[in-house]
């Protein structure tokens, strides 16, 4: 594959809680991100909400001159208070169709902090490629080790056979925000990131 074929970042998918969380550095960490997102030109596709996570990083983005896709579905529309001055919104008919909406909009995905809803997003992402769906990469921005717990557990799996090394589960890990884009772009440029993590998994802390 040339260099020239490679598939480019253009949009990210960011999936986070629509709180706030007990942190601060989770809120800063979402504003900061809208912000990465607008300077570095890429659109940014979430859930379509104005609350919590959910709401900081898109109105970051937009008040960084950045491009926003909301994608909810018609059910949370007063749950979670969907963003009406959205330049992109779309409006599903279950949760379903908004998940393979966000999926085929974006080239990459960043797991802020979240609640079950944000893992579980991130998890089938993860359960996708790891069955060959799709070859987008996933990054968990590991905000103060919020997602160390779940590490452990894909670690733990690991040790007790049931995530083998043919089948590893394909992610990055970024401690600092900063890497997540970057973590991406080296991604979808097919730079080796495994270091030494299990083969095939790239689990990196630090770019």
């Amino acid at each position: 594959m040339t260099s020239a074929s490679l598939p480019r970042l253009s949009s990210v998918c960011v999936y986070c809680g629509s709180s706030h969380g007990t942190d601060p550095s989770y809120e800063a960490a979402a504003t900061r991100l809208g912000q990465i997102l607008a300077e570095e030109d890429l659109r940014l596709v979430y859930g379509g909400g104005s609350v919590g996570l959910m709401g900081v990083v898109a109105q970051a983005t937009l008040d960084a001159g950045g491009s926003v896709t909301g994608i909810i579905p018609h059910f949370l529309e007063k749950r979670e208070v969907m963003l009406k001055s959205l330049d992109d919104l779309v409006v599903t008919k279950d949760m379903h169709q908004r998940k393979q909406q966000m999926f085929q909009r974006s080239d990459g995905f960043i797991a802020l902090p979240g609640g079950i809803g944000t893992l579980e997003e991130a998890v089938e992402m993860m359960t996708w490629a790891q069955l060959g769906q799709h070859k987008k990469p996933i990054v968990l921005a590991n905000i103060n080790g919020f997602w160390s717990p779940l590490l452990e557990l894909l670690d733990h799996m690991r040790s007790q056979g049931f995530i083998r090394p043919e089948s590893e589960v394909p992610y990055l890990v970024a401690k600092r925000l900063d890497d997540a884009v970057p973590l991406l772009r080296a991604a979808l440029e097919g730079q080796d990131l495994t270091g030494d993590s299990p083969p095939n998994l790239a689990a990196i802390e630090d770019l």
